[in-house]
């Protein structure tokens, strides 16, 4: 970690509490990024709750803390205008530690079971207008040292938007995964769950132009889209071409790869397209996920009616 954590705690539990940290680095292989900020976000519930007791707090404490002074936590972070998203993961950080007491017998409280997370604004997916998708998609070829690597983030770009994947799945993809006689692709996504997407004859054409190019050899199987040493590429060097492409577009800050997915479902949605196709193409496993594209289109269509309205300039 950072720095030494001091815990306002009993030497007993002190020592449990080293375990547990031991337990997320070694057998769970949290980086040393996230055992700082779980290290820290127990900390500020034993210091709450030493206050609360005005004394330092025992292992025996631990197993009697109720529904009311786990709340009463919640709601003092929540009074010194901490974000829902820290009050929430603070939470998930201590349910993961009173976990860790009950699997390893060492005590067992229910009451945190109980408790559940602040809710979250709702964020919505950010897409691209048509045209601002279009012009990333050309400026694509524009932005990389060589020839052939222009036209392999130019392919790259057009499927993601093309086909609504996410970065990590076009960049798994292997030579043979696609080919002129295929209408459709096959993708692995999240949880290895696999679903087929169609295939529009450009994108082939994108990949084709990027094959002739590139000075490796391709073999069956392996990388389809090559880094510039001739290993599978790396989402950050794509995440690096697209914020060239929006600081020179003049687009906004959220515009990375994953945008490009964005767009293609809200304008799929825009075109008429039926929520469960959406859901399907993207593979997300519930249609909830795929509703937030309808709060996309509401919020797209009222900025458009309050631009356009004559009694919006009275």
């Amino acid at each position: 970690m950072k720095t030494e954590i001091r815990y306002k705690t009993s030497p007993d539990l002190s020592q449990h509490i080293c375990n547990w940290q031991a337990w997320l680095k070694d057998e769970r292989r949290y980086s040393l990024h996230t055992l700082d900020a779980y290290s820290r976000d127990l900390k500020e519930f034993f210091d709450f709750f030493a206050e609360y007791k005005g004394r330092e707090i025992k292992l025996s404490d631990l197993e009697k803390v109720g529904v009311r002074e786990f709340r009463s936590f919640l709601s003092s972070r929540a009074a010194r205008y901490i974000e829902k998203s820290s009050i929430a993961r603070e939470l998930s950080t201590l349910k993961n530690f009173f976990k860790w007491l009950d699997i390893k017998k060492i005590l067992k409280n229910t009451a945190i079971s109980v408790i559940s997370s602040p809710r979250r604004a709702k964020v919505l997916p950010k897409a691209l207008e048509v045209d601002d998708t279009f012009n990333v998609l050309d400026e694509a070829l524009h932005f990389a040292s060589k020839e052939w690597q222009g036209l392999r983030d130019a392919a790259i770009f057009t499927i993601l938007y093309g086909c609504g994947l996410r970065i990590s799945e076009a960049l798994s993809l292997n030579f043979g995964d696609i080919s002129s006689a295929s209408e459709f692709i096959r993708i692995k996504g999240k949880g290895n769950k696999e679903r087929i997407v169609p295939l529009l004859p450009i994108i082939y054409q994108k990949i084709d132009a990027y094959l002739q190019a590139c000075p490796y050899n391709f073999k069956s199987g392996e990388a389809l889209f090559l880094g510039a040493r001739g290993e599978r590429l790396s989402p950050r060097i794509i995440q690096r071409q697209m914020e060239k492409i929006r600081k020179y577009l003049g687009l906004s800050d959220t515009l990375t790869p994953h945008a490009l997915r964005h767009s293609f479902a809200t304008h799929l949605l825009a075109e008429g397209t039926d929520l469960r196709s959406i859901q399907e193409l993207l593979g997300h496993s519930s249609l909830t996920t795929t509703q937030r594209y309808t709060d996309v289109q509401i919020e797209t269509l009222q900025k458009e009616y309050n631009k356009a309205h004559p009694l919006e300039n009275e």
